[in-house]
């Protein structure tokens, strides 16, 4: 019997049409619209017609690429994510690659993880460029922070390099476009608008999702420019009828989502839509009454997988999850605000003497001589004061410091905290803002884990460990499992040990990072490991809470939003419902706000404390005034 004609998607048919007249096209869809479905459907479309085409598709995490190749079958498919592309394209061209990689690392205009310092045209010629998860430039060893810039360069500077490309593939496609960085989008939506001959190019993706600050966010330009063509998908197949009426009245992009007409669809029973709930949960007390309003909705939140809390507020998170101490010194570091204090009058009052050589206690003591009986203005605040009082050995190591590094040092809890995923298992993007050491420590965790796991291909490729001999695999063992059990060693005792098996080498980032921020480096190396093993569950979502980063793209029954603002400068739910902000703050808080409410195949629940009358009232019209409840 033959094989039954692949049934394709409306929206499909559209993207179909727009590559047969050899244009680009963007298929954007809300959440829940199955848009890695339809890029399925698209590919193996594009096979039964030419089972020859060659296609490349670039997917938002490992995973993604997994659960494609698990659907199509074909040797002319190339699927990764975009760090895996970009270096099979470039990789072999090792003359080209030097000659651009010194030029970004000499580029004062490109911002780079690490302090950009001239290299000479001659340092790599000894070397082989590589490309790995950490960055030794002596060696010749780049990593993702560096990828980006240097393909965008050779992609920019070769012509050559975009017609072999232009050979080897006729379509690439891009999953999650609004997540990937600029970088990547000049080099198909501008680089190859110069080229006779060039790929046709496809993204998928919602802009209403774009929740991270170093992606593309949207194609407007080359949308009104006519190097894209829309594909709008409106179908909702995940989302409850009540979600989907809610998510409507916060899309600003015009589409509208509906429910699918398949019968088949997770939001369909019996025929029709699901209905869910959803509640807005209120309270006027001074107490916080999360953990009250959790008995009241009796959920189970236990199961990660059933139900998740969403937090902005990470400070309230912390002691819950493990991680007060390192939250502490990311956050509420009064040493760091007072030399601020000092930094600002420096600057208030145009003092010009050379503090070179300094150190931070002889550049105090000066000031306090130039003050004279304006000296308040420098002496610690009240608050400040406490915080030094109660950490001598602290503030005598800060005294030590020389001031000109000293001066240059910031503490934020998104260097801790932020959970934009920080490895090339995400499509096209730069970096994610949490420090050097931190991101270090993410790298000892996450090559762990891949051992644990049985993913021991991954692991050596992300490692330095070699295994030539069964002696070497007992050797590895041993070290994973002392690793796995120094959760009571300081953090500074699992570095150095992760460091010298070559679980986790220690790379330039982290070395700068020791020298230029000695004082976080003094703080945090102290801390139990075990504190960075609570904060990595917490990020990698296996805790009941998480972030609204952490469950973009993922699904679960119940979802309770906590709409706290946690004196964070990005966001402000007050603002999200009265409007009384910057447009910038306005957009990212409505699109957070956006994929947290998605996120619910059932029920929705949101807690806000003490709102004020005008949040109220608007959210009465979003939600409907039955859905308000003020908790006691």
């Amino acid at each position: 019997m033959a094989e039954a004609r692949l049934k394709i998607e409306p929206e499909v048919e559209g993207a179909l049409k727009q590559l047969s007249k050899g244009a680009n096209f963007l298929l954007s869809g809300g959440a829940g619209s199955g848009k890695t479905y339809s890029l399925v459907n698209l590919v193996r479309s594009l096979f039964d017609r030419s089972p020859a085409t060659a296609i490349a598709c670039i997917t938002y995490t490992r995973a993604a690429a997994d659960e494609i190749r698990s659907r199509i079958s074909s040797r002319n498919l190339q699927v990764g994510t975009i760090h895996e592309f970009l270096w099979s394209c470039i990789g072999a061209f090792q003359k080209e690659l030097k000659a651009s990689l010194i030029s970004v690392l000499n580029d004062p205009d490109i911002k780079l993880s690490i302090d950009n310092t001239v290299i000479p045209e001659n340092f790599f010629d000894e070397k082989k460029i590589e490309y790995k998860e950490y960055l030794l430039l002596r060696e010749g060893i780049i990593s993702h922070d560096e990828l980006l810039p240097v393909a965008n360069r050779m992609f920019r500077d070769y012509p050559k390099l975009r017609r072999i490309v232009a050979d080897r593939l006729q379509y690439i496609f891009v999953d999650e476009y609004q997540d990937t960085s600029k970088y990547v989008i000049e080099i198909f939506l501008d680089y190859y608008r110069h080229n006779a001959r060039a790929p046709l190019f496809g993204f998928f993706g919602d802009a209403m999702q774009a929740i991270y600050e170093d992606g593309i966010g949207d194609l407007k330009p080359y949308l009104a420019a006519g190097v894209v063509t829309e594909v709008p998908k409106t179908q909702n197949r995940r989302n409850p009828q009540s979600i989907i009426d809610l998510a409507n009245k916060l899309r600003i992009d015009g589409i509208v989502q509906k429910p699918s007409d398949d019968e088949s669809a997770p939001n369909m029973k019996d025929g029709k839509v699901v209905e869910g709930s959803v509640k807005f949960y209120y309270s006027s007390a001074g107490e916080d009454l999360i953990e009250a309003l959790k008995q009241t909705l009796g959920w189970d939140f236990t199961d990660p997988k059933l139900t998740k809390e969403l937090n902005l507020t990470h400070n309230m998170i912390a002691p819950r999850a493990g991680f007060p101490n390192l939250m502490e010194i990311y956050d509420k570091d009064r040493i760091v605000e007072y030399k601020k204090r000092l930094t600002d009058y420096i600057k208030k009052n145009e003092i010009s003497e050379d503090f070179t050589g300094k150190t931070f206690a002889e550049v105090r003591d000066r000031l306090l001589e130039l003050a004279g009986n304006k000296a308040k203005q420098i002496l610690p605040t009240d608050g400040q004061k406490l915080f030094i009082d109660e950490n001598p050995g602290l503030y005598a190591y800060a005294e030590r410091c020389l001031f000109e590094e000293f001066r240059k040092i910031y503490l934020d809890k998104e260097q801790l905290i932020d959970d934009k995923k920080d490895d090339e298992g995400v499509a096209g993007r730069t970096s994610s803002n949490r420090d050097a050491l931190v991101k270090h420590l993410y790298r000892i965790e996450t090559n762990i884990s891949l051992y644990e796991d049985g993913n021991v291909g991954e692991f050596l490729l992300r490692t330095d460990f070699k295994i030539n001999s069964m002696r070497d695999k007992i050797t590895l063992k041993e070290a994973v499992d002392t690793l796995r059990g120094m959760g009571s060693r300081t953090i500074e005792d699992v570095i150095n040990f992760a460091d010298k098996t070559g679980i986790c080498r220690i790379d330039d980032r982290l070395t700068q990072f020791q020298t230029k921020r000695a004082y976080v480096f003094h703080r945090v190396k102290q801390v139990r490991y075990s504190e960075f093993q609570k904060l990595f569950e917490y990020l990698e979502g296996k805790t009941p809470f998480s972030t609204q980063h952490k469950i973009k793209g993922r699904e679960f029954e119940n979802v309770l939003v906590v709409l706290d603002n946690g004196n964070w400068n990005h966001f402000n739910f007050e603002a999200l419902f009265t409007g009384n902000a910057k447009e910038t703050i306005l957009e990212r808080t409505r699109k957070i706000f956006y994929v947290c409410c998605t996120r619910s195949k059932n029920n929705l629940a949101l807690y806000y404390r003490n709102p004020s009358p005008a949040v109220l009232a608007v959210a009465k019209d979003w939600f409907g005034a039955g859905a308000l409840e003020k908790l006691e």
